[in-house]
């Protein structure tokens, strides 16, 4: 049998739940749709959001040939036999105004030749694209096609939008609207389905045909976890949710909250994250966020990527727990992140500046003879081992990159630094 989801997919508008910022009465995709106008599309989204569904209504509202392809299955050759027969559609076949609807699932799977090779049909009006992704397009889609589309964002379903989804399953589908079914509680499923769609039509449908024996199944939570078993949280590691939760994890411990690093950790964990990613990411936040502030950060740091190495998960979960928790509680700096960030701008302000003669290294008599290392004073010889030379190219002299933190550590080092530079530099 057809799955819910299938079966529930709406035909038109009128019985399109949610994104009514898009297709609500006035909207301005709406207003295209009915003036038969539209361009080249992005829809960008969550999975189960409404994206394949919409790209249908479309078609179907606008009676226009419509080709579905999927990025992940689909190839150059696909694209150009559709193509083929679009450009057939337009000097033969023509009916309707308009060029035919190629509809691209996952369009942020197809690579820079595949893309490439949408461009001539979509810029000469052979085909209007409809792509469909659930990352950002500005990183995923090429800027020539990006240019020629008009991107709409597709946002989560909220919870009334789900709940009303679940009840027109209930009342207008050809099984269950013959069952009895009482939605008593409806936590279970919004959370488990992750508010996706799909997931939550598919689900629900899986613990009603549980229950064919009983003349009323009535829907709790607790019925739904026992029938789902396993409870996975909302977490795509291919994604963008990957890069949401990677940053609330980042941003946690450099914000000094170890309650919300650990559970961003553990959403990471449960969603099957490579173990290795994440402690890799805590070595570069020990040094960009620690720095000298807490030097042992950066050791605790690689020695958490070591022994996820050598151990491997479960275990290793408890090793990143450990070090997240640490770098997270630890006095922060981003002193040496932004020295090097000022030094970088400098240098390609400044250009290939020469290194002043007397601290370029003589190994031959030639470069002695011209003056190279001449009037280096080798700084141990002097009291406090500090000989108050100067080593940057002399057109950028007295350039200051390096500013201490402000924490207890650095607050030493700043102090010490200063007396040095006020000797040198009068600041």
């Amino acid at each position: 049998m057809t799955p819910l989801a299938e079966r529930m997919r709406p035909t038109d508008l009128d019985h399109y739940i949610g994104q009514q910022h898009l297709v609500g009465e006035g909207a301005a995709l709406r207003r295209s749709i009915l003036a038969n106008t539209i361009p080249s599309i992005i829809f960008w989204g969550p999975p189960g959001v409404g994206k394949t569904t919409l790209a249908g209504i479309i078609a179907r509202q606008l009676k226009r040939p419509f080709y579905i392809l999927s990025a992940v299955s689909s190839g150059v050759k696909d694209v150009r036999e559709v193509i083929e027969k679009a450009s057939r559609y337009a000097t033969e076949l023509k009916e309707v105004p308009g060029s035919p609807v190629l509809f691209i699932d996952e369009i942020h799977r197809f690579s820079k030749s595949q893309q490439d090779s949408l461009l001539g049909a979509v810029e000469k009006g052979l085909i209007t694209l409809i792509g469909a992704t659930t990352e950002n397009p500005s990183f995923e889609v090429i800027s020539p096609l990006l240019s020629r589309c008009q991107v709409y964002v597709l946002r989560e379903l909220s919870k009334e939008d789900l709940i009303q989804i679940l009840e027109q399953a209930m009342l207008s589908d050809s099984v269950l609207s013959k069952r009895k079914i009482q939605l008593k509680e409806s936590e279970s499923l919004l959370r488990l389905s992750g508010g996706d769609a799909r997931k939550l039509l598919n689900l629900f449908e899986l613990v009603v045909s549980t229950f064919t024996h009983l003349e009323e199944v009535i829907i709790t939570n607790q019925l739904v976890q026992d029938i789902a078993q396993e409870k996975t949280a909302l977490y795509d590691k291919g994604g963008e949710q990957h890069y949401d939760i990677i940053s609330a994890f980042i941003k946690s411990m450099r914000g000094s909250d170890p309650n919300a690093a650990v559970y961003w950790l553990a959403r990471m964990i449960r969603g099957g994250e490579d173990p290795l990613f994440i402690a890799r990411r805590m070595v570069i936040l020990a040094s960009e966020d620690i720095g000298n502030a807490n030097p042992t950060a950066m050791v605790i740091a690689n020695a958490c990527f070591e022994a996820c190495q050598k151990i491997g998960f479960p275990e290793s979960r408890i090793i990143l727990s450990q070090t997240a928790i640490y770098l997270a509680s630890s006095a922060k700096s981003n002193a040496s992140y932004m020295a090097i960030e000022e030094a970088l701008a400098l240098v390609d302000k400044t250009g290939d500046l020469p290194v002043p003669l007397n601290i370029r290294n003589a190994p031959t008599k030639l470069m002695k003879e011209l003056g190279y290392g001449q009037g280096y004073d080798y700084d141990h010889s002097k009291e406090g081992n500090f000989a108050g030379q100067e080593f940057l190219p002399q057109a950028i002299k007295g350039n200051k990159l390096y500013e201490p933190g402000h924490n207890p550590r650095e607050n030493e080092l700043r102090v010490f630094l200063q007396q040095l530079w006020k000797e040198k530099y009068n600041y």
